[in-house]
């Protein structure tokens, strides 16, 4: 746009006013009228405020949330409907006003579980990009506990780390995570589950994938993530986990494999489940089963819970089957632990370490060296031995299997569940 004046017209005895030009370069051009009409009038650039460019995430990822949603409004998970019987809940006034008051409460808001599910989606699609043959299981885990402290802007136990990064390989399928010392690479040929979590105010993100580095596995992952989804897309309010299990093993053991130049068919891990999340409690006592079982228990409005898979593919044509192997790196306490007397007073002084920086959120040993313990197994293991403390050792396969994982974390709300850790990835 431009705006002239005729040099003729009465200027009712005002100075000479200015014109604003538009200008291509997006500045203004401040031109003076020339009232002589002698076409001297000079142009004068005036200089706008340059615009806040928008906060973007660094690489590796360590901005905090906070920076890139100063709202703190974070993104909604992936919303399916509920079917059959309860589709009524979608228009239903009186559950979008339940929906209403949850999230206008601190203590229920959806925001705590979208905030720690937007850390996840940030700090998984960095690794998934960078990790590669010939790492360090350390430097793996490090990477991800990292970016997540960073991005969950950790602090104390109002938000940090949900749980000890997993990173079982082959045969091994849950609660594998490097002790200090630890040597262990990542090979060519390993079949990897990258299995961490994320908690703001005790609510927790729980969300896992496997990564291979050729082809060899490809539909063993495809038939674990597709159970995974079927797990997701048949769970809802009022369904049986007997009967949710089903229909995970039914999707899982569809699928074949070539194994030894032999086509053999897929086979769930039956004694690895999924499970719901209470507040700073990981297992909240449900368990989803990944076969058929007579398991009448009913999934209710406003729980969350873990859909996770865990396939198996063997020589061996049977149903897989883990059992406890390996140093144990994970531990947590007991929700509900007994009082009892403890004998040893480094066990006292390791007990209210744990108390003040993990309560009952699961934790591993470089946890514990991180918060400036040492020399703490004996008084660990008697509180192991006092049923204070829960250990959970490395769950394992026969040897020469290969094992995969993928698992969601989803919110049954009263009007829709809400997947809430769905990214463009998984």
């Amino acid at each position: 746009m431009t705006v002239t004046t005729d040099p003729k017209e009465d200027l009712n005895g005002k100075e000479p006013s200015q014109v604003i030009e538009d200008n291509d370069d997006g500045e203004d051009d401040v031109a003076e009228i020339d009232p002589a009409g002698t076409g001297d009038a000079k142009k004068k650039k005036k200089k706008k405020k340059p615009k806040k460019k928008k906060a973007e995430q660094s690489d590796p990822p360590r901005i905090g949330l906070s920076k890139l949603f100063p709202t703190n409004v974070y993104p909604e998970g992936e919303l399916q409907p509920y079917k059959d019987d309860n589709s009524w809940r979608t228009t239903s006034e009186e559950k979008r006003y339940l929906e209403k008051l949850a999230n206008e409460d601190p203590q229920t808001t959806y925001q705590n579980i979208r905030r720690a599910a937007e850390v996840h989606r940030q700090v998984r699609a960095h690794a998934r990009k960078h990790i590669k043959p010939g790492m360090s299981m350390i430097d793996i885990v490090e990477n991800i506990e990292n970016g997540t402290r960073s991005l969950v802007e950790e602090n104390g136990l109002e938000s940090g780390v949900g749980f000890p990064t997993g990173v079982s390989i082959n045969n091994c399928a849950a609660h594998y995570t490097p002790n200090a010392g630890d040597t262990t690479i990542l090979k060519q040929g390993d079949v990897l589950k990258v299995d961490f979590g994320v908690h703001v105010k005790g609510r927790i993100l729980d969300s896992a994938f496997t990564l291979t580095f050729d082809h060899t596995y490809d539909k063993l992952l495809e038939s674990v993530k597709d159970a995974t989804n079927t797990g997701v897309r048949e769970a809802g309010i009022d369904v049986r986990l007997g009967e949710l299990g089903g229909h995970i093993q039914e999707t899982m053991e569809s699928y074949e494999v070539e194994v030894g130049g032999k086509i053999l068919p897929v086979k769930t891990i039956q004694n690895l489940s999924g499970h719901s999340i209470g507040l700073y409690n990981i297992h909240g006592g449900k368990s989803v089963m990944q076969i058929k079982t007579d398991d009448m228990t009913k999934m209710e409005e406003g729980e969350y819970f873990a859909i996770e898979t865990f396939g198996r593919q063997s020589l061996i044509i049977q149903r897989g089957h883990v059992v406890d192997s390996g140093d144990c790196s994970h531990y947590a306490k007991i929700v509900d632990a007994p009082r009892v007397p403890l004998r040893l007073t480094s066990a006292k002084s390791l007990l209210k370490s744990i108390d003040k920086n993990f309560g009952t959120l699961p934790f591993c040993r470089r946890y514990l060296d991180r918060a400036g313990e040492t020399k703490y197994l004996l008084a660990l293991n008697h509180l192991v031995q006092q049923g204070i403390v829960q250990d959970y050792p490395p769950l394992c396969d026969q040897l020469g299997s290969m094992t995969a994982q993928f698992e969601h974390t989803i919110l049954l709300r009263p009007t829709v569940k809400e997947v809430v850790s769905r990214g463009d990835d998984y």
